[in-house]
């Protein structure tokens, strides 16, 4: 079951990382309403700008502590809440603005994965 655990950090930690750094300006089928970037999207939620590097920061922290948590696992189980309670609002934000449920299916995917790595750590 370590392995999974493993796998599910792996998963979900690169998997952020990816979002944040890798695909930030680019457009998605996962993006709310029409917008064609990370900026946009928040725009689109009634976020303020400044919103953007904040959500960022903490999810990028909670994604780089799920990867540290495979050598420091006193990590695993803090990350794996705060990147769940990003992604309630993230599904949230999908719910406010009337986004087609498709929208929300990675972060329901994510909220999943670190219920399942929060579940796994306590066993």
């Amino acid at each position: 079951m370590i392995y999974f655990l493993y796998a599910l950090q792996i998963i979900a930690g690169l998997g952020i990382l990816n979002v944040w750094f890798l695909r930030f300006h680019q457009s998605t089928a996962y993006r709310g309403g029409s917008a064609s970037n990370m900026k946009e999207e928040f725009a689109h939620y009634g976020l303020p700008g400044w919103s953007v590097s904040v959500v960022g920061a903490l999810k990028v922290i909670s994604a780089l502590g799920l990867l540290v948590g495979l050598f420091l696992p006193v990590l695993v189980v803090p990350s794996a809440i705060l990147l769940a309670l990003l992604m309630i609002g993230a599904i949230l934000m999908h719910i406010k603005v009337g986004d087609a449920p498709k929208k929300s299916l990675p972060g329901v995917t994510l909220l999943i994965v670190c219920l399942a790595i929060i579940g796994l750590a306590y066993s």
